[in-house]
């Protein structure tokens, strides 16, 4: 349990600038980075995701902070995963200096997520993060499919990324990352962030996506077979699904077959399709690489 007496010093603007040029470092657009230099910010997060003195939370590209000791106030343990070799070497230390109560509750994993398939100590159940603009949809997925136990997410990602992964089917804005992330979760935009809470500031809106798991429609195996069905789909959008799943059916008449064995009408495109849709279409199409 957190013990709210231990006392975590935030950090804001000045605090952010003096650290980063203490360790000498520039931030790169390379990597996505934009750090959070508003406390309040930081606290509108973890209210809004709901964190609770039982989570355990991972947290993606904790930069230098200051996310991670907001989320150290409220949760039983922090798990900080981060590439930048400077931003992992100097993150421990600035949790040991400004949240000393809660050093032990603290864990960084030194590593590209993209490539994290374990995680130290107990299971994560939640997920909160400023996910890296150039590298948020791959690592979201990536989570909610190699985390099972990880229950709701909190990211804060680029304004129209945001809005593509919570649109409805039908919208202009609908396509693979919606898709993908409902299979997961349903999804919603929880705020917008503006862009002076950040230094640097991007020259990009910010919003704030949550989600919450749910029975997911099948298992790996079909998961696989249905975000190939969803990647072709959407790879030639104008097109109708007939035509565009005529290369994994062998052919467009054999692609109308399979919508109609699925229920669905050939003649439609992928956006007008909700993720329990695609599921029946890679049901009825075996031809699909497993």
């Amino acid at each position: 349990m957190v013990r709210v007496s231990d006392p975590v010093s935030l950090l804001g603007a000045a605090d952010v600038r003096a650290l980063a040029g203490r360790i000498g470092l520039r931030p790169t657009k390379q990597r996505g980075q934009n750090f959070v230099v508003d406390a309040n910010t930081v606290r509108r997060i973890v209210r809004t995701a709901d964190v609770r003195p039982d989570d355990v939370v991972v947290e993606v590209g904790p930069g230098l902070g200051s996310l991670t000791l907001a989320l150290l106030e409220a949760a039983r343990s922090v798990t900080a995963v981060e590439v930048d070799d400077t931003l992992a070497e100097w993150l421990p230390a600035t949790v040991a200096d400004r949240a000393p109560g809660h050093v032990e509750r603290f864990r960084l994993v030194h590593a590209d997520a993209l490539t994290v398939r374990d995680l130290p100590g107990p299971p994560p159940t939640i997920l909160v993060a400023n996910l890296p603009y150039n590298v948020s949809v791959p690592v979201l997925l990536t989570f909610l499919e190699r985390f099972a136990t990880i229950e709701r997410v909190l990211v804060m990602v680029q304004a129209e990324v945001a809005h593509r992964l919570a649109a409805p089917p039908g919208s202009r804005t609908y396509g693979v990352p919606s898709v993908k992330a409902a299979w997961y979760a349903e999804v919603s935009l929880a705020g917008s962030i503006g862009r002076t809470v950040f230094w640097p500031a991007p020259n990009v809106d910010s919003a704030l996506v949550s989600l919450v798991r749910r029975a997911e429609p099948g298992d790996d195996d079909l998961r696989r077979r249905t975000f190939a069905v969803i990647d072709a789909a959407f790879a030639q959008r104008r097109k109708m699904l007939r035509s565009a799943l005529a290369g994994l059916a062998g052919s467009s008449a054999a692609a109308s077959q399979v919508l109609e064995l699925a229920g669905v009408d050939p003649t439609t495109r992928g956006e007008q399709l909700d993720v329990a849709a695609f599921a029946r279409i890679a049901q009825a199409l075996p031809s699909v690489a497993r």
